[in-house]
């Protein structure tokens, strides 16, 4: 992609009361700051009544039925490209909070062409950061978009809200010059945001475009999922055994891009296929944890929780090629105090465990001060457990667990358990990939 400009002459002032944007043409934008104008008020009003009645949710719904075409024609060739950037950059980690943010513009802007979309933030609190004809997008996003996506399986985006990125948040307009350290495709975002507020690239017709490719995506990631669900259902009759199922799941791991999310998963759904057997009593498994959810704001311990009378009794904390694990221990002995009826305390680590007299005398330590048992275990000696506390119970046989903990996992990736493992990720990587494996066993 070629964006040709004199970039010398490019550059943005920031005064004590507003920024002004020189673009490379020497043309400026000025961005009073201070509480929103009247005429902000009126333009926010629109854009809100809009997004109550429905905006986004029909054109959704519009679109996924075929009744709104897109007229490419009004949409500027490097707009195009820039969306077609944004939807290819979409992976596990990097790029939903810009494909978010990009639609949310869109929208803004398709409603009313009059609100700047550049500014971010906006508040009749003067003791609040506000540019005067700014509008709050971060109220916008978690009241309408995020859940609108998310409804739609568009943008697999934390119910906070994709504006809660900090990096979002700087006091800057969102120009050619935003500093921001911001992951996925950041400058095909911003050089979108100058397509549309030039007026060079139609805000709905753009809109619809990026909506089209979003359900595309979705579409992709259902076949896959399909056919990785026919593939398990038909290969789990020749499992036996647990070390397969390990091997297998392992391997998927080791050559999937953010592994450590990967074992949480692994370890989750064997924990939840372990439980459903009855083998546990009244027991329950906490739902898995949103990748980004900060475990002090959720009242996590682990990325495992065993739940009776919806108190957490037992706790595993995944760690990927992580083998010396002081901080973590220390660190779950702080969460500790919220947790009057924990009894286990563990961590689950893929690779040999390190300097275990230093650990052993610390987690000595520990258990006596809290009267709790601390446990850190190689990944292996962790799935034992749960396989023969499983199996001792007489619920359940060694093959009639390989199977469902395989089926499960499956589920997992496949998006079919969001009750058990709301993973908003996108997964269609890691489901491709385990297709792959199974075809070639």
């Amino acid at each position: 992609m070629e964006y040709k400009q004199d970039i010398a002459q490019r550059h943005l002032r920031v005064f004590e009361d507003r920024s002004e944007y020189y673009a490379e043409n020497g043309e400026k934008e000025m961005f009073q700051e201070g509480a929103i104008s009247t005429d902000a008020k009126k333009r926010i009003k629109k854009i809100r009544d809009s997004f109550e009645n429905g905006f986004l949710d029909n054109l959704i719904t519009d679109i996924f039925a075929g009744k709104e075409g897109i007229d490419i024609g009004q949409i500027s060739l490097l707009a195009s490209e820039c969306v077609n950037a944004l939807v290819d950059s979409l992976t596990s980690e990097v790029g939903r909070a810009l494909i978010g943010l990009s639609v949310m513009q869109l929208c803004i802007k398709s409603i009313e062409p009059e609100q700047n979309i550049r500014l971010h933030k906006g508040s009749a609190n003067s003791a609040s950061f506000s540019w005067v004809e700014g509008i709050s997008m971060r109220t916008l996003d978690k009241k309408y978009v995020t859940p609108t996506l998310r409804k739609y399986n568009l943008l697999r985006l934390n119910a906070d809200g994709f504006m809660m990125t900090r990096s979002l948040a700087e006091n800057y307009p969102y120009t050619l010059l935003y500093k921001a350290n911001l992951r996925g495709a950041r400058e095909q975002w911003l050089l979108l945001v100058e397509e549309v507020e030039r007026q060079n690239s139609s805000a709905i017709e753009t809109l619809k475009y990026l909506l089209s490719r979003l359900i595309n995506a979705a579409s992709d990631f259902e076949d896959a999922a399909d056919k990785l669900l026919k593939s398990a259902h038909s290969i789990t009759p020749y499992f036996s055994d647990r070390k397969e199922i390990t091997s297998l799941l392992k391997q998927h791991s080791d050559i999937s891009d953010y592994a450590a999310r990967l074992l949480e998963i692994n370890m989750h759904s064997l924990m939840q296929a372990a439980v459903e057997t009855g083998a546990f009593g009244v027991i329950e498994v906490k739902p898995l944890s949103q990748m980004r959810s900060a475990n002090k704001k959720h009242g996590n311990i682990g990325d495992i929780e065993l739940l009776e009378d919806d108190q957490i009794v037992e706790s595993w904390d995944a760690k990927y090629g992580k083998g010396y694990l002081r901080e973590e221990i220390e660190e779950a002995v702080e969460k500790l105090r919220n947790h009057d009826y924990i009894k286990t305390v563990g961590f689950v680590t893929s690779v040999e465990i390190e300097r275990t007299d230093e650990i052993q005398k610390r987690i000595d330590e520990i258990e006596q001060l809290y009267a709790i048992q601390l446990e850190v275990l190689v990944l292996e000696d962790w799935i034992d457990r749960i396989f023969n506390t499983a199996i001792e119970s007489g619920f359940v046989t060694e093959k009639e667990m390989s199977q469902n903990w395989f089926i499960t996992y499956c589920e997992y990736l496949s998006q079919k358990r969001r009750i058990n493992a709301p993973i908003d990720e996108p997964c269609l990587d890691w489901v491709n990939l385990l297709v792959k494996i199974i075809e070639n066993i």
